[in-house]
């Protein structure tokens, strides 16, 4: 189980973190990323990292501004959102996969969701 919460309303410049917390699965061995989907758009992938934290992919439209990490002693990954745009105005959900999956940017190779928290950029 996981749940996602830091979302609201700020203008574009500020900055916002994100957590999500995690409980029900080995979730220190897990592939942990944050997807957001806008209205009207497919969900899409924010970032994610490895267990180890060692590696870590962002997409394009966030490298820069946004930073992902994790605290397996507590079951917490985190997403801080620097520079903030209008654009980036959507509902953030953390995902987690099953030990042992091939790391993916598809959110339908994610075993574990939560509810999302909206993030609101107002320009």
């Amino acid at each position: 189980q996981l749940q996602a919460s830091g979302g609201g309303l700020v203008q574009a410049g500020d900055s916002l973190r994100l957590s999500c917390a995690a409980s029900g699965f080995a979730f220190s061995s897990a592939v942990m990323g944050w997807f957001r989907q806008a209205p009207g758009k497919e969900r899409e992938l924010v970032a994610y990292l490895t267990w180890s934290g060692d590696y870590i992919r962002y997409a394009e439209s966030v490298k820069g501004r946004f930073t992902i990490s994790r605290d397996n002693t507590k079951n917490l990954v985190y997403l801080q959102m620097n520079s903030l745009k209008p654009e980036d105005t959507a509902v953030y959900c953390c995902a987690g996969q099953r030990p042992g999956r091939i790391i993916s940017i598809s959110p339908l190779k994610y075993d574990f969701w939560g509810l999302g928290t909206l993030v609101t950029v107002s320009s």
